[in-house]
């Protein structure tokens, strides 16, 4: 008995040894950790001024916010293996159906809102339903979807209002009291800041809980990681697949009612072009391409990267055209990083398992 508890304790000390000098790489979210610290300290450096300031922060926290939804969302359905170009579209769809009903058709603001997440809802279920059904790529199969959005968006939206926009949400009944649950203000150190941060940090923590506390957290990943292993061991594949595309849909619909409440408008073109941006902060996060691996966490702060470049752009007074530039050479790096990250988490995993076969 007592030699046994040597041997456990000599197990355990080797594999706290291995965790002290290289278990943090074992982390998704380390690499772009490392890089908002850099960012925010270049930036801060050159307009120390401005953007190391509290109003300096409620400034790059604003875009980050609704880019944080989105990315999570987005980072879960990548964890899963999967894709979903129709993200940014949709967040313009859903803005746009509760605009119409709510001001063509003279509807309450919380029905028309009801009937565009449900419409979001049963997209998001079309396009899971399709991937798993005739095992398409999820890219071709989103992009599609895109294509089909964006038209309808600007076909629908001009033979109803003969424009391209719709405006007058803010005359809606149920406006005022939807504005203040879905964008509205909160004053902290005397600065205002929106209350989607609220939301985006709720969203943050749950999605992490659900990733890192639960057996479905554990399916995701199952899934990413090798979807045949996992059904062979009872993971219901199929259905977390289209839960996922569901949530990158509700999400959509979540910062699309945020939009109508801060603009008081919706515009036929609003989110184009954004999924990039989605899957961009996501990867910068620590998400993988291949899927199986990353973090709602590191998602988030790489839509705080993107917020404070962004902002730090402009009061740095630079050309604004180089920002998409800026996010091209991040994506690069962060792919780049996120590979090391997880060969370095594998090499953490299998000197683990080696040092508590020694120890036995």
């Amino acid at each position: 008995m007592a030699s046994k508890t040597i041997s456990t304790a000599r197990s355990d000390e080797r594999v706290a040894k291995v965790g002290a000098v290289r278990g943090i790489f074992r982390r998704p979210e380390v690499g772009a950790s490392l890089g908002a610290a850099v960012i925010f300290v270049f930036f801060a450096a050159i307009r120390p001024d401005q953007f190391p300031t509290i109003h300096g922060i409620a400034r790059f926290l604003d875009p980050a916010s609704t880019l944080g939804i989105m990315a999570v969302a987005v980072a879960l359905l990548m964890i899963g293996g999967e894709f979903d170009l129709s993200t940014g579209v949709m967040t313009g769809t859903t803005g746009l159906i509760a605009g119409l009903l709510s001001t063509q058709a003279g509807w309450n603001i919380w029905p028309a809102m009801l009937v565009a997440l449900i419409f979001a809802l049963g997209v998001g279920y079309l396009n899971g339903w399709l991937v798993v059904t005739t095992r398409l790529p999820s890219f071709i199969v989103t992009l599609a979807t895109f294509f089909i959005l964006r038209g309808a968006n600007v076909g629908v939206t001009r033979l109803v209002t003969n424009q391209v926009r719709v405006s007058g949400i803010d005359g809606a009944p149920g406006f005022h009291l939807a504005r203040t649950i879905f964008s509205t203000e909160f004053t902290l150190f005397g600065v205002a800041f929106r209350t989607s941060i609220i939301w985006w940090i709720v969203i943050t923590v749950l999605a992490s809980w659900i990733l890192l506390r639960t057996k479905y957290g554990s399916w995701i990943f199952a899934v990413g990681g090798d979807p045949e292993a996992a059904r062979n061991v009872g993971v219901p594949v199929d259905r977390v697949k289209i839960a996922l595309f569901m949530t990158t849909a509700l999400a959509a619909w979540l910062v699309g009612i945020m939009n109508d409440m801060r603009l008081r408008s919706a515009v036929a073109s609003q989110g184009i072009g954004q999924e990039f941006v989605y899957i961009i902060s996501a990867v910068i996060g620590g998400c993988l391409l291949t899927g199986g691996y990353g973090s709602a966490i590191g998602a988030s702060i790489g839509a705080i990267i993107f917020g404070m470049a962004r902002v730090g752009i402009v009061f740095a007074g630079w050309d604004t055209d180089w920002f998409y530039s800026f996010l091209g050479l991040m994506l690069l790096v962060a792919v780049i990083v996120n590979d090391y990250t997880r060969r370095k988490a594998e090499e953490v995993s299998t000197a683990a398992a080696k040092a508590r076969t020694e120890g036995e």
